[in-house]
C-alpha cells in the first residue's frame, strides 16, 4: 500500500507539473527575411594592379536600401557580397604587403556593414581570341599563374583568411584558369580542345594539392566551393575516380573533415542541358573526356544535402526550361540541388523572366534555409534551481541547410529589469534540413537566477565571438509577431514565472 501511495503521489506531481506548461502556436510569415549567409548576392571585383577598395556606405546601402542591379526589373537587399580579387600583378611574384593591407581593409568594411563575403581569387578575367581549336575561340595563353606561385599566395593569404573567417560565408576555389573557374588554364591541365582534351592524372594531383591548401588555409568550420562535381570526386577518391563515384554520406556531414567541407558553385546555372559543361567528365590519364550529365547531377543532388551550393545564371538561351513552372523547372532545380545563394546581377535576362512569371519572390524567400516555428510547449511556472522541458516543432521551408555552424540560445529576459540570462541549447541547427523537425530539450535554470517574470526568446547568433552580438548576423524565424530585428531575437511569446 505504501508503494502504491507513493506512485499516486508521483503521478499527482507529474500532473501538476504538466498543468504548468503552455502550448503556443505560431503563424508563418510571408516576409522575405534578410537572413545571413543566404539569398541573392551583389557582385564586386577589383584588380590588384588598380585596387578599388570597398566603400562602407555603399555596402550598408546594399543591405538597407533596395538595389536594382544592372537591367533588373526587380529590387533586392542582400546579406552577401561576392568579391573577386584578380591578382593580375602577382602572376610571377609573391603578394605585396600593401595588397594584403588593402585586403584587410576590405574585410573590415564588410564587417562594419553587416555583410559577409562569397570570396574568390583568380589571375585573369580576360579571354584571348584567335585561331585555336576551342569551339568558343578562347585561346591560350590564358593568363593564370604557375603552381608554385599559387601555393605561395595561399600561404600568404592564410593568416588573413583565418583572422577574418567571421565574415567569409564561403571561399570559392578560384586561382585556376580564366575567371578562376578551373577550366581554361596554362598550368593545371587544359581539358579543352586547345590542350590534351582531358585532364591528366598529374594535373588532377596538382589540383587536389591546391584544394587541400585552401582547406588548410580556412578554419575547420568553413567550406570551400569547387566549380564542378567531378573536382570533388577526384579529391575524394583520387585522379582515376569515375563519375559514378559515391557522394558524401550522412555520417560525414558537418564533421569538419576535408571531404565534408567541399561544396559547389555553378556559374552557368540553368544555361544548357549540362550547364555549359558543369556536368561533364573531363577525363583522366586512363579515361577519355565524355558527357556525364545525368550521373553527375545525381551526385550533386545527394552530396549537397550537407554542403553549400550557390552560383549564377549565365545565359537565357535555355528558356523555357530555365523559367518558372509550369513551363520550366527553375525552382525545382534549386530545391533538388539545395541552393543557398544566387547572383542578383547576372544573368538579368533569366532573373527578369522569373520576376515577370511570378516566382522570383518565392525564390528570394527560399534560397538557403527558411525556418518556420509551428509550435512550442513551455512552462508557465518553474521553481528556482529546477529544470524544465522545452519542446519546439519547426520546419525548414528553404532549399538547403545552414552550411556554417551556429548555436541555439534560449534567452530569459526579466520583464521588469530587462536583464537577460542566456542558456545554450544542445540543438544543432545545421541538422535542420528541408522538412519538419522536433527539438526537445531539458533546460536547467542558471544558478542565482532571481525570482520574477521572464519572457522567453530564441536567438541563433553567429558562432564567431566578434559578431555574435550583432543582429545582422542572427537568424530570424519566418513567423508573424516574432522577430526582434534590433536584437536578432525570436520572441516565443511566453512569460514564465520563476518562484
Amino acid at each position: 500500500m505504501l508503494r502504491s501511495g507513493l506512485s499516486i503521489a508521483l503521478l499527482l506531481l507529474v500532473a501538476a507539473a504538466g498543468a504548468q506548461s503552455r502550448t503556443v502556436n505560431y503563424r508563418e510569415s510571408s516576409e522575405d527575411l534578410l537572413n545571413p549567409e543566404r539569398g541573392f548576392y551583389l557582385p564586386s571585383g577589383t584588380k590588384s594592379s588598380s585596387f578599388q577598395p570597398l566603400d562602407v556606405a555603399q555596402l550598408k546601402n546594399y543591405r538597407n536600401k533596395d538595389q536594382k542591379p544592372g537591367r533588373a526589373s526587380y529590387a533586392v537587399r542582400v546579406s552577401l557580397l561576392y568579391r573577386g580579387y584578380e591578382l593580375d600583378s602577382f602572376r610571377d611574384r609573391p603578394l605585396s604587403d600593401s595588397f594584403l593591407v588593402l585586403l584587410q581593409q576590405d574585410f573590415d568594411a564588410v564587417r562594419t556593414a553587416g555583410l559577409k563575403f562569397v570570396l574568390r581569387f583568380m589571375y585573369t578575367n580576360k579571354q584571348n581570341s584567335g585561331n585555336c581549336p576551342d569551339q568558343f575561340q578562347i585561346c591560350p595563353p590564358y593568363g593564370d599563374a604557375p603552381r608554385h606561385v599559387v601555393l605561395g599566395h595561399i600561404r600568404q593569404l592564410k593568416p588573413l583568411l583565418q583572422k577574418n573567417a567571421d565574415v567569409i560565408a564561403v571561399l570559392q576555389e578560384g586561382f585556376i584558369g580564366i575567371w578562376g573557374e578551373n577550366y581554361f588554364t596554362d598550368y593545371f591541365g587544359d581539358a579543352s580542345t586547345n590542350g590534351t582534351g582531358k585532364i591528366l592524372d598529374s594535373s588532377w594531383n596538382h589540383r587536389n594539392e591546391l584544394l587541400s591548401a585552401l582547406l588548410d588555409a580556412m578554419p575547420k568550420d568553413r567550406m570551400v566551393q569547387v566549380r564542378t562535381p567531378q573536382i570533388k570526386q577526384k579529391f575524394m577518391y583520387g585522379p582515376s575516380a569515375p563519375v559514378e563515384s559515391a557522394p558524401m554520406q550522412a555520417a560525414a556531414a558537418f564533421d569538419q573533415s576535408d571531404i565534408s567541407r567541399v561544396g559547389f558553385h555553378n556559374d552557368c546555372f540553368l544555361a544548357s542541358d549540362d550547364d555549359y559543361g558543369t556536368y561533364y567528365d573531363n577525363g583522366s590519364s586512363g579515361s577519355p573526356r565524355k558527357a556525364a550529365n545525368e550521373v553527375l547531377r545525381k551526385f550533386i543532388e545527394a552530396d549537397t544535402k550537407y554542403t553549400v551550393v550557390g552560383g549564377e545564371t549565365c545565359d537565357d538561351a535555355f528558356s523555357p526550361a530555365n523559367d518558372c513552372a509550369p513551363g520550366g523547372y527553375a525552382e525545382d532545380e534549386m530545391r533538388r540541388m539545395h541552393y543557398s545563394y544566387l547572383n542578383a546581377s547576372y544573368n538579368n535576362s533569366v532573373n527578369n523572366d522569373w520576376d515577370s512569371a511570378g516566382c522570383l519572390y518565392q525564390i528570394r524567400r527560399e534560397l538557403g534555409y527558411r525556418f518556420v516555428l509551428d509550435k512550442a510547449v513551455m512552462p508557465s511556472v518553474v521553481k528556482k534551481g529546477q529544470s524544465f522541458k522545452l519542446s519546439l516543432s519547426l520546419r525548414n521551408k528553404g532549399y538547403a541547410n545552414l552550411y556554417n555552424p551556429r548555436p541555439v540560445i534560449l534567452v530569459l529576459r526579466n520583464t521588469t529589469t530587462k536583464k537577460e540570462y542566456k542558456i545554450t541549447l544542445k540543438a544543432n541547427p545545421q541538422a535542420w534540413s528541408p522538412g519538419a523537425h522536433k527539438v526537445d530539450e531539458l533546460v536547467s535554470l542558471p544558478s542565482g537566477l532571481p525570482s520574477g517574470r521572464y519572457a522567453l526568446l530564441l536567438v541563433l547568433p553567429d558562432a564567431a565571438e566578434s559578431i555574435s552580438s550583432r543582429a545582422e548576423y542572427s537568424v530570424l524565424f519566418a513567423n508573424e509577431k516574432m522577430n526582434e530585428k534590433l536584437t536578432g531575437y525570436n520572441d516565443l511569446r511566453n512569460i514564465i514565472r520563476i518562484n
